[in-house]
């Protein structure tokens, strides 16, 4: 069962829901930590297993050679010279398999989940940090002098956003390392399984059985490496931009309309006390949920849920606090005085609440792309630019990977699209060559003001993509293709036609069609809002360009059949039993040498060991691809 995503947006919240999802993927990160120590270990104990073996073969030629050449002659036959070379080689075979699993895991344990637990250092430290200065901050006194509370807030606000920063920091790298694993960790342990099989000699049946499911679990780990590449620079991109933003909460459609930490005032019997709640507002609804993150001595604090009447304005006079708030709700007779934690993020509670003093905060994390149209100019240039690849590039090596100049394609876009001599570009000029020809097609392409697939059908292009079952992501592709509008399908099947040819040439150009899935993936695709969990699903939007190029023509020919999709296969209710390594075609067997005697050594003891952490990855490899 996979994870939720952990949005950078959450980090500006930091709601328990957000930490609770968080220590998921912390407690997975010590489960992989782990296990890569037990595989390690074992692995080493393999490895000498396989060295003593190693000597104790190479003492045995020795002491043969010697007898040979004292009693028998000064000539070696054919296999005793195979015995004596062969141990030579066997001793490169365990050095060889040290490099192969231990020096790779070392690393990825190093260098990707140690980084990873300095940057939950980081961010722990950070939030102890920012929390206690915030406390401070919220019991200041309005009556200080102004100078004094500018300075306060100055500090409070570097203090924010250094502990944001390092949230963002950590949330990228620890789902950055779930990823990774999905192949730094595997790859090893391929190569040194085959280099197990290839010591031991094994059967040829036995080699005939691994040889296949190695050349397919190669292919997906190299398709997942390149997935993983294509992600990981969106994210980069977008972790960078979330950074730099300077904003307390962000706002989601189908979640909260407002939601943050805020301080209420509650009166006890003793007198007044403020006490830290998380709150979350529904607009809709007028629901005001407020859950307590500290709890009063000898008390016990739970949820209230409130429906809000009004939200007005404390007046500064009024109160000691900064910041406040009142708002009017039909469970409680009177107000509940409320604090935010800053004067901004009071000013988005009542915009939230409509309370009498509206202000209107707007924030733009993002400067938008320049915007074109898919009209029948948008059409000429795209059949300029195919006409000029498949008469002069097709057999290109990275035709599409390789990017042209930035001036070169914006000069070229100006030129084309310009008002007022539009279209009137010589594309056979000397300035022009196919990178910059195939990089301003892409930009065209990326900047429409919706993208090809349409934002409406881009969830179930999705859902399609992560079916298990082959024959219904095909159909389904298949039949929303032709739910598309008619002159984004026009464009579709021109695009898709030309990268069928592109791919026909990948002996030459070597860009086959899953490099063309990640290029156009997120060229023709792309989600509303953009969020991590839309950026973990540019691999499934890289699928959907794979489907359509590889069944162009049964796609394009015309609609399916039948006009709806077939419906969505039942989800699984158990999770997926894996075969055993074999995929031959034959009953699995019971290999007697994968299999210890019941009275084995510690050598072989070791060995099962080792084995059984292999199956284990290799278990869960295909869950994760």
């Amino acid at each position: 069962m996979g994870h939720p995503p952990l949005e950078f947006s959450d980090c500006y919240c930091d709601s328990p829901d957000f930490r609770e999802r968080l220590k998921c993927y912390e407690h997975e990160l010590e489960k992989t930590n782990k296990f890569l120590k037990d595989v390690i270990k074992d692995g080493n104990n393999v490895i000498n297993t396989i060295k003593e073996y190693s000597l104790a073969v190479q003492k045995f030629s020795q002491t043969l050679q010697s007898f040979q050449f004292d009693f028998i002659g000064d000539t070696l036959t054919d296999d005793e010279m195979n015995i004596g070379e062969s141990t030579a080689g066997l001793i490169g075979v365990v050095q060889n398999a040290c490099d192969l699993l231990i020096k790779p895991l070392e690393k990825f344990r190093k260098e990707q989940i140690g980084v990873t637990k300095d940057r939950r250092k980081k961010f722990e430290k950070e939030s102890e940090k920012y929390y206690s200065q915030l406390d401070k901050h919220m019991n200041l006194s309005s009556k200080k002098k102004e100078t004094q509370l500018q300075e306060a807030d100055e500090q409070l606000d570097k203090e924010r956003q250094t502990f944001y920063e390092s949230s963002v920091e950590y949330v990228f790298q620890i789902q950055h390392v779930q990823d990774r694993k999905k192949f730094d960790v595997v790859e090893p342990v391929l190569a040194f399984l085959q280099s197990i099989l290839t010591l031991n000699n094994l059967t040829v049946e036995m080699t005939q059985d691994f040889l296949p499911y190695k050349q397919e679990l190669q292919l997906s780990l190299q398709n997942t490496r390149n997935h993983f590449e294509s992600t990981r620079e969106e994210m980069e991109e977008l972790m960078k931009r979330m950074k730099k933003s300077a904003q307390i909460c962000i706002r989601h459609s189908k979640q909260a309309t407002m939601e943050g930490y805020l301080y209420v005032q509650e009166k006890w019997a003793l007198g007044v006390t403020w006490l830290k709640y998380y709150c979350k507002y529904f607009k809709d609804s007028k629901l005001f949920i407020m859950v307590p993150m500290e709890q009063k001595t000898g008390t016990k604090q739970t949820t209230s849920q409130l429906t809000l009447k009004s939200c007005v304005r404390r007046k500064t006079e009024s109160t000691d606090k900064r910041f406040c708030f009142d708002i009017e709700t039909n469970e409680r007779c009177s107000p509940v005085l409320l604090q935010a934690i800053s004067e901004v993020n009071r000013k988005q509670w009542m915009e939230a609440m409509d309370g009498k003093e509206p202000v209107g905060f707007t924030l733009s994390l993002f400067t938008p792309l320049r915007v074109l149209e898919l009209n029948d100019l948008g059409f000429k240039f795209v059949r300029k630019c195919i006409n000029f690849v498949e008469t002069k590039g097709l057999t290109q090596e990275g035709v599409y990977r390789t990017v042209g100049s930035n001036i070169q394609v914006q000069k070229l876009l100006n030129a084309f699209f310009d008002p007022k001599c539009p279209a009137d570009v010589d594309l056979n000029s000397p300035d022009m060559d196919i990178k910059t020809i195939t990089s301003a097609l892409k930009f065209y392409l990326r900047s429409l003001s919706e993208p090809l697939m349409t934002y409406s059908l881009h969830g179930e292009l999705i859902l399609a993509a992560k079916s298990e079952n082959l024959d219904y992501r095909l159909g389904a592709v298949h039949s929303l293709v032709y739910n598309l509008p008619e002159r984004n399908r026009e464009m579709l099947e021109l695009l898709i036609k030309h990268l069928v040819s592109v791919c026909s040439h990948s002996t030459e150009n070597l860009m086959t069609v899953s490099n063309m899935g990640v290029i156009f993936g997120p060229t023709l695709m792309r989600a509303e809002e953009e969020t991590v969990a839309a950026m973990l699903d540019i691999k499934f939007q890289n699928i959907v360009m794979e489907i359509l190029i590889e069944d162009y023509d049964k796609i394009f020919k015309g609609p399916p059949e039948e006009s709806t999709p077939p419906p969505v296969p039942a989800p699984r209710v158990t999770q997926r039993k894996r075969q055993p390594i074999t995929i031959s075609k034959r009953p699995p067997r019971i290999l007697p040498g994968l299999e210890p005697p019941p009275s084995s050594s510690s050598s072989s003891t070791s060995t099962s060991s080792f084995c059984c952490h292999i199956i284990h990855v290799f278990c869960h490899i295909s869950e994760l691809l």
